[in-house]
C-alpha cells in the first residue's frame, strides 16, 4: 500500500508539473491506472490511495474484477474489443478508447440502444501507420467521421492513440502531436467539439500531456513491473 500511494503521488506531481509546462490545469488531464494482469486486491489498493478510473484490456478480466471491486470505480476498456463480448461489456464500462472501426462502433451503437444506453468512446487512430497496431488511418476517420456521428447511442469523447514503444519519449512525441493536430482539424470541418485525447502511458506520458493528452494510461509506473 505505501509503495502504490507513493507512486501515485509521483505521477500526480508529473503530470502537474507537465501541464503546467504546457499552461494548462492539472485537472485538465485525468489518470487512467491501467490494471490488467493485477489482482483485485492490489487494484483495492490504489482505490484506497484516491484513484478511481481504471483500465483494463481484456473483457473477460475486466467482469472478473467488477464483481469484486467497490461500485465507485470508472472501469475503461483500452483493448481490442471483438463484436461477440460487446453485450457483455457496455454495463459494466464508463467508456471504451478503443472503437477502431465503423464495424464495431457500429455494434456498440445497436446492442446501446437495444439496452437503452449512451456509450462514451474514444476513436483508436493509427496514427504512426504501424501494421501491428488497430485502428483508423487518419485518412479512414476522415471519410468515416460522418457515419459515426450518426450513430446516436455513441458519445464521441474524442481520439486515441497507441504508438509503437520507443525508450526514448521524444521519439514518440510527434505522433502525440500530429493526433493532436487530427483532431483539431476534424472538429475544425465537422463543426464538432472532441475535447480527449487517450494518449501517453508509463514511459511517455509527460510528453503526451505537453501535446495535449487528456488521460494518460499509466500501469507500471503505479503496480510495478508485471
Amino acid at each position: 500500500m505505501p509503495a502504490i500511494c507513493h507512486h501515485l503521488e509521483n505521477i500526480h506531481q508529473q503530470i502537474a508539473e507537465a501541464t503546467s509546462k504546457s499552461e494548462r490545469a492539472s485537472d485538465s488531464v485525468h489518470l487512467l491506472a491501467v490494471s490488467k494482469t493485477y489482482p483485485p486486491d492490489v487494484i483495492q489498493q490504489a482505490f484506497e490511495a484516491g484513484q478511481i478510473r481504471f483500465g483494463e484490456n481484456r473483457v473477460q478480466e475486466l467482469l472478473e474484477k467488477v464483481p469484486q471491486l467497490s461500485e465507485k470505480i470508472e472501469w475503461h476498456l483500452i483493448g481490442h474489443l471483438q463484436k461477440n463480448k460487446v453485450r457483455k461489456v457496455l454495463p459494466n464500462v464508463t467508456a471504451i478508447h478503443s472503437v477502431d472501426s465503423l464495424g464495431i462502433a457500429g455494434a456498440i451503437n445497436r446492442i446501446a440502444g437495444e439496452l437503452n444506453l449512451t456509450v462514451k468512446i474514444y476513436l483508436q487512430i493509427n496514427i504512426a501507420h504501424d501494421d501491428a497496431k488497430f485502428g483508423f488511418s487518419p485518412a479512414e476517420i476522415r471519410q468515416s467521421l460522418d457515419p459515426l456521428l450518426a450513430m446516436v447511442h455513441l458519445q464521441i469523447e474524442g481520439l486515441m492513440t497507441i504508438p509503437e514503444f520507443n525508450p526514448d519519449p521524444e521519439k514518440t512525441r510527434p505522433h502525440f502531436s500530429d493526433l493532436r493536430d487530427l483532431r483539431d482539424e476534424l472538429e475544425q470541418s465537422a463543426q464538432l467539439t472532441l475535447p480527449g485525447l487517450s494518449m501517453g502511458m508509463s514511459h511517455d506520458f509527460t510528453v503526451a500531456i505537453e501535446e495535449g493528452a487528456t488521460i494518460v494510461r499509466v500501469g507500471s509506473a503505479i503496480f510495478g513491473k508485471r
